[in-house]
C-alpha cells in the first residue's frame, strides 16, 4: 500500500507552481512544521499575512478536504521520536552534567510560567471532591501515575491506579461513574490504549484532569482541568521533572483544601505503620 505523502513532500511537489499567497502559507507551515498542531487555521493565516479564505483554499490545494482533515493528517503522521532515533542523530556521548541540569531547570521554569494557581486549585477541588479518584498512565506516564496515586492516597480514600498490572482494566473501568475523577498522564511516546480508556471514562460521566506534553489533542479537548508540561528538547531520554513537581504541588494543594480530613487520614496511616513497625528509623 502506498503511504500518504508527508506535509513537506506535498508542499515541495507543488511549490514552484504556487502563487505568492500560497507560498507565504507554505513557508509558514514548513517553518512551524514541528508544532503545527498548536495553531488554528486563523493563526496560521495571520502568521502568513493572508486571509482565512486563502488559507482554506491552500489546504484544499494540498489535498485536504478542509483544515480539520489537515490537522488529523498531522496527528497521525507526526512521528514520536524514540531514544534509538535520537542516538542515531546524536551518538551516545552525554551532554555535560551542568547542561543536563540546566535543561531540567528550564523545563521547570517553563511549567511555572504556564500553570496558574487558579487551574491548580480547580484540579485540586475535583480530586478532593470526587467520589473516587482513578489514576492512569502508560509507558513513560506510568511513573507519574504511580507517584500521583501514592501521594493522593495519603490524604483521601478511594484512589485507584487503573493500570495496576493485574489485567483487570475492564472490571475497574466498569465501576467508574459520574462523580468520579480520572487523573491521566499523557506523554510521548503515547499509546492508543490511553485514548480508549479516557473515552470510556468520560462517556461514563467522570471528570478528567489531564497532565500532558501535547498542547493540542483529542484528550485535551475533554479535560475539565489541563496541565501542559513543556516537552524537553533533544535529549535522548525524556525528562519528567516538570510533571513530578506539578503532581507534588497538586497533592499539597489538595491537602490544604481538606486539612482536617487529610490529617486524620494521614494519622491513621501512621498508626498502622507503628503497629507494623515496617519503616526504618531516619538518622
Amino acid at each position: 500500500m502506498t503511504q500518504p505523502l508527508a506535509l513537506r513532500e506535498r508542499i515541495q511537489a507543488q511549490y514552484q507552481a504556487l502563487s505568492l499567497v500560497d507560498r507565504k502559507l507554505a513557508d509558514v507551515l514548513l517553518t512551524h512544521e514541528k508544532d503545527l498542531l498548536v495553531y488554528s487555521a486563523t493563526e496560521l493565516a495571520a502568521l502568513a499575512g493572508v486571509s482565512k479564505a486563502s488559507a482554506a483554499r491552500f489546504f484544499k490545494r494540498l489535498g485536504f478536504a478542509d483544515f480539520q482533515a489537515f490537522r488529523q493528517h498531522q496527528r497521525q503522521g507526526t512521528p514520536q521520536p524514540s531514544p534509538l532515533s535520537r542516538v542515531a542523530q546524536q551518538g551516545t556521548r552525554p551532554s555535560p552534567l551542568q547542561q543536563h541540569m540546566a535543561q531540567d531547570a528550564q523545563q521547570l521554569q517553563a511549567l511555572a510560567d504556564a500553570v496558574t494557581d487558579t487551574s491548580v486549585q480547580q484540579a485540586a477541588r475535583l480530586l478532593v471532591g470526587a467520589r473516587r479518584v482513578w489514576v492512569v498512565g502508560y509507558r513513560n506516564g506510568y511513573m507519574a501515575a504511580f507517584y500521583a496515586q501514592a501521594l493522593l492516597s495519603q490524604l483521601r480514600t478511594e484512589v485507584h491506579l487503573l493500570n495496576q498490572g493485574a489485567g483487570e482494566d475492564a472490571e475497574l473501568l466498569a465501576d467508574i461513574q459520574r462523580g468520579d475523577v480520572l487523573l491521566a498522564m499523557d506523554f510521548r511516546r503515547r499509546t492508543r490504549r490511553l485514548s480508549q480508556v479516557v473515552g470510556i471514562v468520560c462517556d461514563a460521566g467522570a471528570a478528567l484532569v489531564l497532565v500532558s506534553d501535547a498542547r493540542v489533542s483529542a484528550l485535551a479537548a475533554r479535560a475539565q482541568a489541563l496541565f501542559i508540561c513543556p516537552p524537553q528538547g533533544e535529549a535522548i531520554f525524556n525528562s519528567y521533572v516538570g510533571a513530578i513537581s506539578l503532581i507534588n504541588y497538586l497533592a499539597t494543594t489538595a491537602l490544604a483544601q481538606v486539612p482536617k480530613k487529610a490529617r486524620a487520614r494521614m494519622a491513621a496511616i501512621e498508626q498502622v505503620h507503628a503497629q507494623l513497625d515496617d519503616l526504618e528509623p531516619s538518622f
